[in-house]
């Protein structure tokens, strides 16, 4: 019989100890720099932010590429402006160790002459390119949180780790952006902040998982189910977070989160297998349900990894059978709030969410279906 590693999402004393962490508060240190630039370490901090109008500014700030995470510091910044027509504009800053700076004390990262700076309530975001500037201030309009420890460790020593600290769920974004030869826009609108980081590559540890984040009325949620590797059994893990008019009401830590997607298809340019209708249903302390449905109306972005990495790698990848692929998607989040087994409130905005793919199509499907008849 095949033995497969654990993999835990921690909610202890032991390892709120080991890790410093203060249970149910975020400290400023924890959105600093993380870790190093070793073998296998890597480090991002993202900023979204969305507008009225239908425009979308994503704004990265990387330690080195996340899927190339071997080699060492290779700082690189990217900016990817979509406006409400579906035209993108993009642009890549790679800068030296030598012009780039990563504070531990707080979010303070500088890559060029592009950088973020905040403290768990207020940043300000700068992103110089050749042929795109921004700047971005996200002032919190939802407290810091993170899922239980920020965790999650693979193997039996729990020697890896992918974390992952939504440091800004929701906020008031202002930016104004030089694009496209010297146009120009000023922005109002919601923005979002987290910070990942990890000691080994995420191929490594997940075959698969489904992430969203989405404001749905005066509520706003962030979700993902995360199915862990082979090598871990498929182990799923969750990320769950909700809050209604500026303060979170409910969590994962309590463990009562369902995921439940329906409608499965093939997606034909990845290879994956895709659900029209994800849903997650959540029970709070007093026996109320929260019930997020993500309804997809169309595809923003379909991607096949082996197609976008660098030439070396991606032959490389090639070679070794890899064929990750990545689907964004758009349509409509809706949250139900039952009571007593009855919806007493209801409301529906327009959401984006994604599917991020490392492992094979539907072999986790294939195993826990064997492994359901053999148990």
């Amino acid at each position: 019989m095949q033995k497969f590693q654990q993999s835990i999402h921690p909610d202890d004393d032991l390892h709120y100890q080991q890790m410093g962490l203060v249970r149910n508060e975020v400290q400023l240190w924890e959105d600093g720099s993380r870790v190093d630039g070793k073998r296998g370490h890597y480090e991002w901090w993202y900023f979204d932010s969305h507008y009225p109008d239908g425009t979308v500014l994503v704004i990265f700030f990387f330690s080195k590429h996340p899927i190339a995470v071997n080699g060492g510091l290779n700082p690189i910044a990217t900016l990817e402006l979509t406006l409400p027509n579906g035209q993108k504009f993009s642009e890549e800053v790679v800068a030296t160790v030598q012009q780039s700076h990563y504070s531990k004390t707080q979010c303070d990262v500088k890559i060029g002459d592009s950088f973020c700076k905040g403290d768990l309530k207020h940043y300000d975001v700068v992103f110089k390119g050749k042929n795109i500037s921004a700047t971005l201030t996200l002032e919190g309009t939802i407290d810091a949180w993170r899922s239980q420890t920020g965790s999650i460790f693979f193997g039996n020593r729990e020697q890896h780790y992918f974390a992952w600290l939504p440091a800004i769920p929701e906020g008031v974004a202002v930016a104004d952006v030089c694009y496209d030869g010297g146009k120009t826009l000023h922005l109002v609108g919601s923005g979002y902040h987290d910070h990942n980081w990890g000691n080994v590559s995420m191929l490594k540890l997940m075959h698969h998982w489904y992430w969203g984040r989405a404001k749905i009325g005066n509520y706003k949620v962030i979700s993902s189910w995360i199915t862990s590797a082979k090598k871990y059994g498929f182990k799923d893990h969750d990320v769950f977070m909700i809050a209604k008019d500026g303060k979170i009401i409910g969590d994962n830590s309590n463990h009562t989160l369902q995921f439940l997607p329906q409608d499965r298809y093939i997606d034909q340019h990845t290879g994956k297998p895709v659900f029209n209708k994800v849903v997650y249903l959540y029970t709070a302390e007093n026996g109320e349900q929260y019930k997020i449905t993500y309804l997809r109306k169309g595809d923003i972005n379909k991607t096949c990894f082996v197609d976008v990495l660098p030439k070396p790698l991606g032959a490389l990848a090639k070679a070794v059978g890899f064929d990750g692929g990545y689907l964004r998607f758009e349509g409509t989040a809706t949250v139900e709030k039952i009571v007593d087994g009855q919806v007493v409130e209801t409301a529906s905005d327009p959401a984006v969410w994604e599917l991020m793919y490392f492992g094979k199509a539907c072999a986790d499907e294939k195993f826990k279906a064997k492994h359901s008849k053999n148990a």
